[in-house]
């Protein structure tokens, strides 16, 4: 396999517990896990953010009133992506709970989905869309080492 390069600005907001999901989310990480979902070259940047900037920011450009997982801003697909991820540590964390996931494994699989996103790929749009798109973030997933993000306990 060859990995794409990619110019990776990695940011922090500030929100609770935000040491941890520094020490964790290392750049070296993070460009492995984007550079596995890439298919091109990119320049990206990726925010971890808490809940209030989290929920403004998805008020603002989707017009949904709450903190998602994770935010995907693409402005371009060719012949390089230019995309900004935003991802809310704390409903990460939560879900991670949830799920009974590793708080890595699931930063792993939300920034792989937010970075296919960045690259045109879409799950709203059909079942199949949705379909082919978990069935190749579950091939990523296991290239990085990670479980089927989709399989059920």
């Amino acid at each position: 396999m060859t990995l794409n390069n990619l110019d990776l600005s990695l940011q922090f907001g500030q929100f609770d517990n935000l040491a941890a999901h520094q020490t964790l989310l290392t750049e070296a990480k993070v460009t492995q896990w984007i550079k596995h979902a890439l298919a091109v070259d990119a320049e990206m940047a990726v925010r971890i953010v808490g809940v209030e900037e989290g929920q403004a920011l998805n008020l603002q450009y989707r017009k949904k009133d709450y903190a998602t997982n994770v935010l995907t801003f693409n402005y371009q697909q060719e012949p390089t992506v230019q995309a900004d991820l935003v991802i809310c540590g704390p409903v990460i964390e939560r879900e991670a709970q949830e799920q009974n996931k590793t708080l890595e494994e699931h930063y792993a699989h939300m920034i792989v989905h937010g970075t296919l996103h960045a690259q045109g790929w879409d799950h709203e749009t059909s079942e199949a869309d949705a379909q082919e798109m978990e069935a190749y973030e579950t091939d990523i997933m296991a290239e990085l080492g990670f479980a089927d993000p989709y399989a059920q306990d």
